[in-house]
């Protein structure tokens, strides 16, 4: 008999790619789509897909429990601005709004896992079943990070560290010493846009936030992350060996070789 394994979507392909591995390794998948974030093509992977507005909780437990799920997972983006134009919340979002010092990212999706799991709904790591996405330790480009480059990435990790202790965001730019970009509601990709017009050979920061539960939202780096980076003129990334997931990584790197752009994931600063 198939278990039954929740999925929480935002935008992004890792819904779908999770998805495909669940069901590969006997899973049922019911997924709660969020409308306007996760990707239409979700529904052709899935058991059975019910869409939904940011803040319905009551709806989306009633429908989970209805379907025989208690454990399930939570991934993919929303995009902050939808946070505060579109959400639709019930009495149970603003019971959980309520009860929250301030609007940070942490906060919410802690408070939100804290409710589905009084209603006896466990959740579970996003890379639970895919271990394999989590990033390798190491250089893995051609192209290693120059002198001045593995400088910026010092500075970019302890800035992105306290940044992701203070709940803004968890990426940095950095060219020559100085701070370009800090990235809060706008997201990586235009974090990345912003500090490397200020910049040249500009050195990209990603990593996890000191305190980050590692059940959602884990940073995530793909084939898209190197061509903004290579339109925007930025020279090297650096990300968090074992705590950031990676999409089409063989892609990944083939591109970056081609753009002369380094990938470094260290474990700890170097």
């Amino acid at each position: 008999m198939h278990r039954q394994i929740g999925l929480i979507a935002g935008s992004g392909q890792f819904p779908i790619i999770f998805s495909k591995a669940a069901r590969a390794k006997g899973y049922n998948v019911i997924a709660a789509a969020y409308q306007k974030e996760a990707d239409p093509a979700l529904g052709k992977h899935v058991d059975l897909i019910e869409w939904f507005h940011l803040g319905q909780v009551k709806r989306l437990i009633k429908f989970f429990k209805s379907n025989g799920v208690n454990e399930a997972v939570m991934m993919g983006g929303i995009y902050k601005s939808r946070l505060f134009t579109e959400i639709k919340p019930d009495l149970k979002a603003i019971a959980i709004l309520a009860g929250l010092p301030t609007s940070h990212d942490d906060g919410i999706l802690r408070a939100f896992a804290t409710t589905l799991e009084k209603e006896g709904i466990m959740i579970r790591e996003s890379t639970f079943l895919l271990p394999e996405l989590l990033a390798p330790k190491g250089c893995w480009t051609k192209r290693k990070p120059s002198r001045a480059q593995k400088k910026d990435m010092r500075i970019g990790w302890q800035i992105a560290k306290e940044i992701g202790r203070l709940d803004i965001g968890q990426c940095v730019v950095v060219g020559d010493g100085s701070i370009l970009a800090v990235e809060a509601v706008e997201g990586t990709d235009n974090a990345i846009r912003r500090g490397a017009s200020l910049g040249k050979n500009a050195v990209v920061v990603k990593v996890c936030k000191p305190n980050q539960d590692i059940r959602f939202d884990i940073p995530a780096i793909g084939q898209k992350t190197i061509q903004v980076m290579a339109e925007a003129g930025a020279a090297a990334l650096l990300i968090e060996a074992g705590k950031a997931i990676v999409f089409d990584q063989k892609k990944m790197i083939a591109l970056a070789d081609e753009q002369g752009i380094s990938i470094t994931a260290w474990d700890k600063m170097s």
